[in-house]
């Protein structure tokens, strides 16, 4: 089965680092570090999309016809 790629924006706060998927909405993690908050992130992918199959709301998007 082919993999997903998503767009996953981190950044940095005054006191943590977050992430956030802007085609899932609601994908977001939150870590100490910025590698944890990429480790948490990748989690939150895989929980986010399992949660929408069992929805029966997901749906693979197609690879793009432009490069």
């Amino acid at each position: 089965m082919a993999m997903s790629r998503y767009v996953v924006v981190i950044e940095r706060g005054g006191t943590s680092w977050g992430a956030h998927v802007p085609d899932l909405p609601g994908c977001v993690a939150v870590g100490e570090t910025r590698e944890a908050v990429r480790q948490l992130i990748r989690e939150a992918i895989e929980f986010h999309i399992d949660g929408l199959k069992q929805e029966g709301l997901y749906r693979p998007r197609r690879a793009s016809s432009w490069r």
